[in-house]
């Protein structure tokens, strides 16, 4: 299939056959990538994804695990607060 123009051919025709010869390229490409024998077999570009879906999970679960910890330290820290003003209500009450 060269890419050349056929002879007396429309600059039309040329694109749509330029266009289905792309598509059928692209065709045997992800027959290829879902068959597995792309990028060297077992999953090729598919297992990178996975690797970086499962790189981007542990980010996440990290970062959750940081708000966690700030939010207890957050929720800490107003129970301390509230104490304290509780604390000095009362004394304000009594005296």
């Amino acid at each position: 299939m060269a890419d050349s123009p056929h002879e007396g051919e429309a600059p039309l025709e040329a694109a749509i056959r330029r266009l289905e010869q792309a598509l059928a390229v692209l065709d045997s490409r992800v027959a290829e990538l879902s068959s597995g024998r792309a990028e060297g077999g077992e999953g090729g570009l598919f297992d990178v994804d996975r690797s970086q879906l499962a790189a981007e999970l542990d980010a996440s679960r990290a970062r959750e695990r940081a708000l966690e910890d700030a939010g207890l330290a957050t929720a800490e820290a107003l129970d301390r607060a509230i104490g304290a003003v509780r604390s000095a209500m009362r004394q304000a009450e009594g005296a």
